[in-house]
């Protein structure tokens, strides 16, 4: 199976991550990566890997970034991974058994995030179809990120891919700062009865950053383990936090 894949990862300035990625992925006979234009490290270190094929794609959203990413595989299947995403040694395993020509046309995994390395007991991202055939599936809209379109049979891969992102904090408030515009834009124009329980939740503004403290630490038992979690459910919910404020401006300030 591992030969008809080609990984598809889209990157900007991924210099802390890209290459623990990549590092994962010699098993690939080609890697294609769309680049945003990245002014730190990142193109040194692609360009240091030969199974890379390096594209640069100036960044409008997500979807398009993906799809013009798509356009460019010629292999059957796809593995699609964020520049964070590592891909474990048992999850490679499970995916070179795969039949090539099943009746499954692509794959969920999910995820244990990681905090600098350590693994956490579990996390609020939810499973994302990461390996499919390139003939069925298209990208399309989904608030700050993309959600895959699929036609056809899928199932759940066994094994996990790991989060690894080790970004500095200015880069991860830039980049949530990013993903809230986006994300309020969503929840303002879709109508609330279209929204998921979560979504609903935040377009009260309130309740949603103490509710993902709450669920990080006790539901998702994130309190055990120490300052690992404590970390993560920080994380979580200062992203709430500023989608609560982006959500304020929206309404209130007409910004």
């Amino acid at each position: 199976m591992l030969k008809q894949i080609t990984p598809l990862i889209i990157t900007y300035n991924e210099a802390p991550n890209i290459k623990r990625t990549l590092q994962q992925l010699t098993w690939a006979g080609k890697i294609i990566v769309i680049d945003s234009y990245s002014t730190d490290k990142t193109l040194e270190i692609l360009n240091s890997y030969r199974q890379v094929h390096l594209l640069q794609r100036e960044f409008d959203t997500h979807t398009r970034q993906w799809n013009y990413g798509l356009e460019q595989v010629q292999s059957p299947w796809v593995l699609s991974l964020d520049a964070d995403y590592i891909v474990t040694d048992e999850l490679i395993s499970e995916i070179a058994a795969l039949p090539v020509d099943g009746n499954i046309d692509g794959y969920f995994a999910r995820f244990k995030y990681c905090v600098f390395g350590q693994p956490m007991r579990s996390s609020i991202l939810p499973p994302r179809q990461v390996l499919f055939r390139k003939s069925k599936v298209r990208y399309i809209d989904d608030g700050h990120t993309q959600l895959l379109q699929q036609l056809g049979n899928s199932a759940t891969l066994s094994t996990y891919i790991h989060h690894d992102d080790r970004k500095p904090l200015n880069r991860w408030l830039w980049a949530q700062d990013r993903y809230t515009v986006l994300e309020v834009k969503k929840l303002i124009e879709t109508p609330t009865s279209e929204l998921s329980l979560g979504d609903r939740i935040r377009r009260q503004k309130i309740f949603a950053p103490f509710i993902i403290l709450f669920y990080c630490l006790i539901i998702k038992g994130g309190i055990l383990d120490g300052w690992h979690g404590w970390y993560y459910a920080f994380q979580r919910v200062l992203a709430e936090i500023l989608l609560s404020i982006r959500l304020i401006e929206a309404e209130k300030f007409k910004i």
